[in-house]
């Protein structure tokens, strides 16, 4: 069974960039037809879709966040990370990682192949 943790610091300053891992085990992430996303939930807010990386390597991420937003793995280590530039207090939040079998842009619930979260927090 696919397992996720997020790893990351839990506070970053105004400005700089936040860069969050997804180590994920018993599954690699180049297996076919998976995509390997990134969601956040603000603090009493509802889920928010940041990214996504394929197993082929393609990236999607929100429009909103696009700008400002990176996504890349490293295959050696069963890992993918989310680079977030110039961070604001808008950007705290938990962060998810996820496994999708499809490219999922809104959130009305947790997906179910997910990270515990981490808790990042933008102050100075």
């Amino acid at each position: 069974q696919v397992q996720l943790q997020e790893s990351g610091p839990g506070l970053v300053k105004p400005s700089q960039t936040l860069s969050l891992t997804c180590t994920v085990s018993g599954g690699s992430i180049t297996a076919n037809n998976y995509y390997w996303t990134w969601i956040r939930q603000p603090p009493g807010k509802g889920l928010e879709w940041v990214g996504t990386m394929a197993s082929t390597g393609d990236t999607y991420y929100s429009p909103s966040l696009k700008s400002r937003t990176a996504i890349s793995r490293d295959t050696s280590k069963n890992q993918f990370t989310l680079q977030l530039n110039s961070v604001t207090p808008e950007d705290t939040a938990m962060y998810y990682c996820a496994r999708e079998v499809a490219l999922v842009r809104y959130y009305y619930s947790p997906p179910m192949r997910r990270g515990q979260g981490i808790r990042v927090t933008v102050s100075s």
